[in-house]
C-alpha cells in the first residue's frame, strides 16, 4: 500500500462513496440482507472499484480494520452486557426505582423513574433496560391512577440517551475507536450531555406528551410475567448504585491521571501511575466491576456454579451480532480511508463551507432515517467522516464532543424501519400515529438537543 497512489479524481471518489452508501441502504432496507454481510460485501466492492491493490485488499485493509475495530469494542460490549445482566437478574432495578420514588415522592415519580433508568442505562442495552423497567413504570402509574406516558417516556428516553451517547454501548465505543477519541473523555463529557438531553427530550417532553396524548396503562400479560420473575429478596438499591459507580470511578481515575501527567502535575515516570492507569482502562475497569458483581449480586445471593455461568453466558448471544456488525463498520471505514474517499470528502466539505461537526451529524442523521439502525448509522457515519475529523485538528476533548455529535444524528426520527419504534409502540399499546407523535418526537428531540450540547462543548473546549 505504501507505493500505491490513487489516480481517481475527487468527483469519481465521491460518486463511489455515494453509490456504496446507497448500496448498503438498498441491501438492508429492500432486500433485508443482514448488516454484517452487507457491510463486508460493500467494503469489498468499494475496495475493488476504487482500485486498491487486490493483493492487499483482504489482509491489508478488510481483515486488518475489522480486527482493529473489534480489539477496541468486543471486550467492552461483552463485559458491559454481563454487568447489566447481573444487575437485572438480581432485582436491583426494581429496588433502586422504588428507593428513588420513596426519596423524591410519588408526585415526582416520573423524575425518579428517569433517574433510575439513567443509572441502569450505563451497563444495560436499550431493549433489556426497557423490559426491566416497564413493569415498574406500569405499576407506578397504576398506583397513581394516571396515564402512562408521563412515567414511561422519562424512563424509555433515559435508556435511549445512555445507549446512544455513552460507553460501554457499542455505537459510542465504535465511534470513539474510529475517531481516535479517548473513551474516558467521551464518558466524562457524555454524562452531562446525556443528562441535559434527557431532561428536555425525556422528562419534560414526557410530561407534555402525557397531556397531549393520554395513553392508558397497558394491561400486558408480559408485564405481569416480568414482575413475577423478580427475586424474592432483590439486591438493595445502595448495593446496585455502588457497583454501577465502580467502573465510572476507575475510568475517571484513568482519564484524570492522563490529564495530570500531561499537564505536569504528576511526574510521568512515577511508578504507580502506569499501574493505576491500567486498572482504570475501560476493559479492566469493567472486568473488575463484573467480578465484584458476580460475587455481590450472584454468589453472595445464592447464585453459584453453573447457574451463575449460564446467567453470564446468556448475555453473549444477543451482543455477538452487534459486535460483528461493529467490526464490519470499522472495515468499511478502513476502505474509505485507504482508498482516499475520506480525504476527498473532507476537502469537498471544506470547499462548500459545511463544518466538519455539522457534517458528522447530518451524515449520521440521513443514514438513521434511511435504514433505521442507530448503531449502523453511527458506525457508518464515523467511518465515513473519520478522515475529515482527523484533518480538522480537534484536540482530545473536542474529539469526544465529535463522537457525541455524531451519536446525536444517529438517533433522529425513529420510524417504521426501526425495531425500537415497534418495540416501544407494542409495549405501550400505542397505534402507529400515536407512536410517531410521542416516541419519534422523543428521538428527534434527543438528536437536536444532543447536537446542540455537543457542539457547545466542542466550541468551549477549543
Amino acid at each position: 500500500m505504501e507505493n500505491w497512489t490513487q489516480t481517481l479524481g475527487t468527483g469519481e471518489l465521491l460518486g463511489i462513496a455515494a453509490a456504496a452508501i446507497a448500496l448498503i441502504l438498498v441491501m438492508i432496507i429492500k432486500f433485508r440482507i443482514h448488516a454484517l454481510i452487507t457491510l463486508v460485501f460493500v467494503s469489498l466492492i468499494t475496495a475493488l472499484v476504487t482500485g486498491l491493490p487486490t493483493s492487499e485488499i483482504v489482509g491489508g485493509v478488510l481483515v486488518k480494520n475489522f480486527g482493529n475495530t473489534l480489539g477496541g469494542v468486543a471486550l467492552l460490549v461483552g463485559l458491559g452486557a454481563m454487568l447489566g445482566r447481573l444487575v437485572e437478574t438480581s432485582g436491583g432495578a426494581q429496588s433502586l426505582a422504588n428507593a428513588l420514588i420513596k426519596l423524591f415522592g410519588e408526585k415526582r415519580a416520573p423524575f425518579a423513574l428517569g433517574i433510575a433508568s439513567l443509572l441502569f442505562g450505563f451497563p444495560m442495552f436499550f431493549d433489556a433496560g426497557l423490559i426491566v423497567m416497564l413493569p415498574i413504570v406500569f405499576a407506578t402509574a397504576r398506583r397513581m391512577k394516571a396515564n402512562v406516558l408521563a412515567y414511561a417516556l422519562p424512563a424509555i428516553g433515559a435508556f435511549s440517551v445512555m445507549h446512544v451517547f455513552l460507553p460501554p454501548h457499542p455505537g459510542a465505543i465504535a465511534a470513539s475507536e474510529l475517531y481516535q477519541a479517548n473513551v474516558g473523555q467521551v464518558l466524562i463529557l457524555g454524562l452531562p450531555v446525556a443528562f441535559l438531553t434527557w431532561l428536555i427530550s425525556g422528562y419534560f417532553w414526557g410530561l407534555k406528551a402525557d397531556k397531549l396524548f393520554p395513553v392508558p396503562v397497558p394491561d400486558l400479560v408480559s408485564g405481569g410475567q416480568m414482575d413475577n420473575d423478580q427475586p424474592q429478596a432483590p439486591a438493595g438499591a445502595g448495593t446496585v448504585v455502588t457497583i454501577l459507580l465502580i467502573p465510572m470511578v476507575l475510568i475517571f481515575m484513568n482519564t484524570g491521571l492522563h490529564m495530570a501527567t500531561s499537564a505536569g502535575w504528576i511526574a510521568k515516570d512515577a511508578a504507580w501511575v502506569p499501574l493505576l492507569r491500567m486498572i482504570g482502562n475501560t476493559p479492566i475497569a469493567l472486568l473488575i466491576s463484573v467480578l465484584i458483581a458476580m460475587y455481590v449480586l450472584g454468589t453472595k445471593r445464592g447464585l453459584k456454579g453453573s447457574a451463575l455461568e449460564k446467567t453470564l453466558e446468556s448475555t453473549l448471544g444477543p451482543v455477538c451480532s452487534v459486535i460483528l456488525i461493529t467490526g464490519a463498520g470499522g472495515m468499511f471505514g478502513g476502505v474509505l480511508r485507504a482508498s482516499g474517499i475520506g480525504k476527498a470528502l473532507a476537502d469537498t466539505m471544506g470547499e462548500i463551507g459545511i463544518p466538519v461537526l455539522l457534517g458528522c451529524f447530518l451524515v449520521a442523521l440521513v443514514l438513521r432515517i434511511a435504514q433505521g439502525s442507530a448503531t449502523v448509522a453511527l458506525m457508518t457515519a464515523a467511518g465515513l467522516m473519520a478522515p475529515a475529523v482527523a484533518a480538522a485538528g480537534y484536540n482530545e476533548w473536542q474529539l469526544a464532543g465529535v463522537v457525541l455529535a455524531t451519536a446525536a444524528g444517529s438517533v433522529c426520527a425513529s420510524h417504521v424501519n426501526d425495531s425500537g419504534f415497534w418495540l416501544v409502540g407494542r409495549l405501550l399499546n400505542m397505534d402507529v400515529p400515536t407512536t410517531l407523535k410521542t416516541w419519534t418526537v422523543n428521538q428527534t428531540l434527543i438528536a437536536i438537543f444532543g447536537f446542540i450540547f455537543s457542539a457547545l462543548a466542542v466550541m468551549m473546549l477549543g
